[in-house]
C-alpha cells in the first residue's frame, strides 16, 4: 500500500469522538498534513512555497483542523491565480519565466513585430520607432529609386523630330483621296541666333519669369494640376517653358497623372543635359501659333509675310500672345471652332494681352522707355488668312466640316491633330459636291453682277445636301473658296435667320399637340386663321401682346392684301405671316421649339420665345435645315447630320464615328401631313420655281426683315437640300439688305434660292426613280381661329359646295402663282376653297420683335448653329 494511502496516526488525546470530529471538519487538512510529511516528491505540487513541506504536526482537536483546512485552501487559491499575476511576483508568466522567452522568441522570428508581441492594450498597437523609421527609409528609398529609373529610361526631345510631321489625308464618300493637308509643309526651324531678342524675353515675361534661374520643373505647379485632376476640373497649369518644350515635342496633349509624371522626369533631364538658351529655342520652334503654323518661323511669315530676324518687338509681343491660345486671341472669326471666338472678341483679346506682354517687358527691364513707347503706339494687326495648298474650291470648306467633326466625336484635341497622321473618310460625294458648286455659280453668274450693281456686292450663298434616314451630309457649298478670301464656312455657320421655313414647325406642333383650347386634339391644315395684315396678336387668356412700351403689338404681312380667314394650308402656299403668329401662340412656343429640336436644330440656335419666333428669327446652319426638313422627308424618323465615317491613326481605327441612331421625332402621319402641305407650296405657292424638277418635292420659301436674308429648303425622299442667300458688311459680319440685289426691288426665297436649288437637284438626282411621298391621312380636327366665320357645308362626292368669292386683287409683281377661279381644289383628303386669285404671298417675311430681344438682322456668326456648335452633331 502506498505511503500517501496510508491513514493517519490516531490523536493523543480526545478519543475515538474527537478524532471523528476532526475528520468530519477538515478531511482536507487531513491529507495535506502527511503530504508535506512525507517529503516524497510526489507530495510536491511545483516550485515556490507550496513545495517547501512541512514538518509534521497530529492533529490535535477542531483548532487544529480548522487551521489545516486554511492552510490548505490558500494554496489552492494561490494556484489559480492568472498568469499576469504570476508574472508579476515571478512566477512562470513573469520577467524571469518561461512565458517571456516564448514571446521574445516570437517577436525574434518576426520581420516586423507589429502587433507589438509582449505588449498588452493599446501599446500593442503602437509602432514602435524602430519601425517607423524603417518605413520612412524604405518609402524614401524606393522613390528615389523610381526617380532613377524614370530619369535614366528618359530620353531627351528634339525639335527636329518634331518637324517632321505628316499630313492629314482625306478620303471622298467612295474612298478616292479628296486631299492630304497639314502643318508639315509649315515648319522650319531656325536657330536662336535668328530669333528676335524681343521674342525671346516676350514669352519668357509672359509665360515663365524665372526661366534663366529655375531648374525647369515647378512642383507646386504639378501639385495644382495633380490636385485639379483629382477634383475633376482643369487640368491646365504648372508647366514652365521647359515643360512646355519637352510637351510639345515629346508627349501627347491628353492630361493625365502619368503623363505629369512623364513630364515632370524628361523635363528634369532636359534642364541638366540642355542649356536654357537650347531650351528656349525648342520651345519657340515648336509651338503652335494657329493657322497651321507650327514654330516662330512660319508664324512670322503666316502672319506677318516675314522672316523671324526680322519680326518688331510690337509683333513679337503679338505672337507671344497667340501661345495662350490661337483660337481666342487670332484677330479673325474662330466661331467655328468656339461661339465665343468672334472677330470682335478675339481683337479685344489679343490687343489686351499684347499691351499686357509689352508692359511686363518693359517692367521686367527687356524694354526701354523709349522702346515700349514705339512699341504701344499701334496694335499690330496681322495680314489675313491665306488658302494652303490643295485647299481651294469647296475643298477647303469640306476639310473644315470634316476636321470640326473629329474634334466634337474623339478626344484629339486640335493641337495633336494638326500635328497629322489621321485618314478621315468622310460622307461627302464628288459628282454632288461638284454639282452644288456648279449650281450656285451658274445661277450667281446670271443674276449677280457686282461690277454693274453697288447693291450685287458682298451677296454670299451657303448650301448644304443630306440624306434622309440617314443624316449624311452628301454636298455643301460653303462659299467662294479661301483662295478668294472668303474663310466662313457658309454651310456650317449660324447667325442668318431662316424666315419662314421656320413655318412647317410650327404647323407641325399644332398637327402633335394641338392648341391650349383642346390639347388633345391635332390641329387640321383646314383650319382657319386670320390672314389680313397689321393684326393684334392674342395671348392665351385673350389679353393683347404688348411691346416694351406697353403699346400694343402689330403683326404685319408681306404686303396689305386683305385675305380674311383662310386655311393653314393656303397661308402656308402663300407664305402669309399673320395666321402662323397666331397658331405659335396658341399651340405655345415650346411646344414649336420642342418639335425644332426634336428634328436637329440645337439649342443655340433657337432666338427668344416670343410671336416672331414662330417666323424664323431663329438661325440654325444650312446643314442643321437640310438635316431637320429630312426629318419631313423620312416620315418623322431622325438622324444627326454627319460627315465623317472612318479616322485612322497608325493603320488602328479610331473609336466614336459610328453612324447617328435613327429616332421617330414626330409622329408619321404628322411628318406625311407637313410634306403634303408643302408639296403644295411647289405647285401652287411661293415655290412654284421648283417644279421645273419634274419630280414630286416639297419645299418652303423663306425672307426676312428688311431682305437680309432668302431661304429655300425642299427634299425628296432621296435628298433633302437648302439654300441660303444674304448680303454681309466685309468690315463688322453684319448682315446688309437685298432690297435692289439682282435688279429686283426685293429678294425673296422662291427666286434666287430656289432656282439654285432646282438646278442642283436636277444633277444631283438624274437617273434616280421618282418615288413620291407617302400618302398623308386625315389628321386632327378643324379648330378655327376665334372669330372665324362658322364653316360652310361638308363637301360629297356629287354636289358642288357654294363657296362665297374672295374679292380678286391687283396682281402683285413679283407673284408668281396662276389666277385660278374661284374653285374647290382638293390634294388628297383635303379640299379647300381656293377664293379666286391668290396674290400678295411671296415668302411673308418676319416682322420686328414685340420685345426688347429684336434680333432679325443681326450679326453673323454670333451664335453656333452648326453641327459641332457645342453639343453632338
Amino acid at each position: 500500500m502506498s505511503e500517501h494511502r496510508r491513514k493517519p496516526p490516531q490523536p493523543q488525546g480526545g478519543g475515538r469522538a474527537a478524532a471523528r470530529r476532526g475528520q468530519s471538519g477538515s478531511s482536507s487538512g487531513r491529507r495535506a498534513a502527511p503530504r508535506g510529511a512525507t517529503e516524497s516528491p510526489s507530495d510536491s505540487y511545483g516550485s515556490g512555497s507550496y513545495g517547501s513541506g512541512g514538518e509534521e504536526r497530529p492533529y490535535g482537536g477542531r483548532a487544529d483542523a480548522r487551521r489545516a483546512g486554511q492552510r490548505s485552501g490558500g494554496s489552492r487559491r494561490r494556484a489559480a491565480e492568472p498568469a499576469g499575476r504570476g508574472a508579476r511576483r515571478g512566477g512562470p508568466g513573469g520577467p524571469s519565466g518561461p512565458g517571456r522567452g516564448r514571446a521574445a522568441a516570437s517577436s525574434k522570428n518576426r520581420f516586423i513585430d507589429y502587433p507589438r508581441a509582449g505588449k498588452y492594450g493599446w501599446q500593442r498597437w503602437m509602432p514602435s520607432w524602430k519601425l517607423v523609421s524603417g518605413l520612412c527609409l524604405a518609402f524614401f528609398g524606393g522613390l528615389v529609386a523610381i526617380a532613377g529609373i524614370g530619369y535614366a529610361m528618359v530620353g531627351i526631345p528634339s525639335e527636329n523630330t518634331a518637324a517632321k510631321s505628316e499630313n492629314n489625308v482625306y478620303y471622298w464618300e467612295d474612298g478616292s483621296q479628296m486631299v492630304a493637308t497639314g502643318a508639315g509643309a509649315n515648319r522650319q526651324n531656325v536657330t536662336i541666333d535668328k530669333i528676335p531678342k524681343a521674342m525671346q524675353w516676350a514669352v519668357i515675361s509672359a509665360e515663365n519669369k524665372s526661366f534663366y534661374s529655375d531648374s525647369g520643373v515647378d512642383p507646386m505647379g504639378i501639385a495644382r494640376a495633380l490636385a485639379n485632376m483629382a477634383r475633376g476640373g482643369d487640368t491646365q497649369g504648372g508647366s514652365t517653358i521647359t515643360q512646355q518644350y519637352v510637351k510639345n515635342t515629346y508627349l501627347s496633349q491628353e492630361q493625365t497623372v502619368s503623363r505629369k509624371f512623364k513630364e515632370m522626369f524628361i523635363s528634369i533631364k532636359v534642364g541638366t543635359k540642355l542649356t536654357k538658351d537650347e531650351i528656349l529655342q525648342g520651345y519657340l520652334n515648336t509651338s503652335y501659333y494657329g493657322r497651321d503654323a507650327y514654330g516662330i518661323q512660319a508664324a512670322a511669315q503666316t502672319y506677318y509675310g516675314v522672316d523671324a530676324e526680322k519680326l518688331t518687338p510690337s509683333q513679337c509681343a503679338f505672337l507671344a500672345a497667340l501661345l495662350k491660345g490661337p483660337t481666342y486671341y487670332d484677330p479673325v472669326d474662330n466661331t467655328s471652332y468656339d461661339p465665343s471666338a468672334t472677330k470682335a472678341k478675339n481683337t479685344e483679346r489679343s490687343k489686351y494681352r499684347w499691351g499686357w506682354i509689352l508692359e511686363q517687358m518693359h517692367d521686367d527691364k527687356h524694354l526701354t522707355d523709349a522702346e515700349y513707347q514705339t512699341a504701344t503706339k499701334k496694335y499690330p494687326m496681322p495680314q489675313g488668312l491665306k488658302a494652303t495648298k490643295g485647299m481651294t474650291g469647296q475643298i477647303s470648306y469640306l476639310v473644315d466640316t470634316a476636321k470640326k467633326y473629329v474634334l466634337a466625336h474623339s478626344d484629339i484635341s486640335r493641337t495633336e491633330f494638326d500635328k497629322g497622321g489621321y485618314q478621315i473618310r468622310t460622307t461627302f460625294e464628288k459628282d454632288k459636291v461638284d454639282a452644288l458648286a456648279k449650281a450656285v455659280k451658274k445661277i450667281e453668274s446670271e443674276k449677280i453682277d457686282p461690277e454693274k450693281r453697288e447693291l450685287d456686292k458682298h451677296v454670299q450663298f451657303g448650301a448644304a445636301s443630306v440624306k434622309p434616314k440617314d443624316g449624311a451630309i452628301v454636298a455643301l457649298y460653303g462659299g467662294a473658296g479661301y483662295e478668294n478670301d472668303h474663310f466662313n464656312n457658309n454651310a456650317d455657320t449660324s447667325g442668318v435667320p431662316v424666315g419662314s421655313t421656320w413655318k412647317p414647325f410650327v404647323l407641325a406642333a399644332a398637327m402633335e399637340y394641338g392648341t391650349y383650347k383642346d390639347p388633345d386634339v391635332g390641329v387640321s391644315p383646314l383650319s382657319k386663321y386670320n390672314g389680313n395684315d397689321h393684326l393684334k396678336v392674342r395671348n392665351n387668356d385673350g389679353t393683347y401682346v404688348l411691346k416694351k412700351d406697353n403699346s400694343v403689338f402689330y403683326q404685319e404681312n408681306e404686303s396689305d392684301y386683305p385675305w380674311g380667314y383662310i386655311s393653314l394650308r393656303k397661308a402656308m402656299e402663300q407664305s402669309i405671316n399673320t395666321p402662323f403668329v397666331q397658331l405659335g401662340m396658341d399651340v405655345g412656343m415650346s411646344k414649336v421649339r420642342d418639335v425644332a429640336k426634336a428634328s436637329g436644330i440645337l439649342d443655340q440656335s433657337f432666338e427668344a420665345l416670343n410671336p416672331s419666333f414662330a417666323l424664323g428669327t431663329s438661325t440654325p446652319s444650312a446643314i442643321r435645315m437640310a438635316d431637320a426638313y429630312s426629318t419631313f422627308a423620312a416620315s418623322g424618323k431622325h438622324a444627326d447630320p454627319y460627315s465623317v465615317t472612318e479616322v485612322k491613326k497608325d493603320g488602328q481605327q479610331l473609336p466614336g464615328f459610328d453612324k447617328p441612331k435613327v429616332k421617330l421625332a414626330m409622329p408619321e402621319n404628322v411628318a406625311n401631313n407637313v410634306t403634303d402641305t408643302l408639296e403644295n407650296v411647289i405647285e401652287n405657292g411661293t415655290g412654284q420655281n421648283a417644279k421645273a424638277l419634274g419630280r414630286a418635292a416639297a419645299g418652303k420659301t423663306g425672307t426676312t426683315d428688311s431682305n437680309k436674308s432668302a431661304w429655300f429648303v425642299g427634299y425628296t425622299q432621296q435628298l433633302s437640300t437648302s439654300i441660303a442667300m444674304f448680303r454681309e458688311d466685309p468690315k463688322n459680319s453684319k448682315l446688309l439688305s437685298m432690297n435692289g440685289t439682282a435688279g429686283e426691288d426685293s429678294i425673296h426665297g422662291g427666286d434666287i434660292p430656289t432656282s439654285i436649288w432646282t438646278e442642283y437637284m436636277k444633277a444631283a438626282l438624274k437617273g434616280d426613280n421618282d418615288p413620291g411621298f407617302p400618302d398623308a391621312e386625315k389628321i386632327g380636327e378643324v379648330q378655327d381661329e376665334d372669330g372665324a366665320p362658322s364653316p360652310t357645308p361638308s363637301v360629297t362626292a356629287t354636289p358642288t359646295p357654294s363657296v362665297t368669292a374672295t374679292p380678286t386683287p391687283t396682281p402683285s409683281p413679283t407673284l408668281t402663282a396662276p389666277s385660278p377661279s374661284a374653285t374647290e381644289t382638293c390634294f388628297g383628303f383635303q379640299c379647300e376653297d381656293t377664293g379666286g386669285t391668290d396674290t400678295g404671298g411671296t415668302d411673308g417675311g418676319t416682322s420686328s420683335t414685340p420685345t426688347a430681344t429684336e434680333t432679325t438682322g443681326n450679326t453673323r456668326g454670333n451664335g453656333n448653329g452648326g453641327i459641332f456648335g457645342g453639343s453632338s452633331g
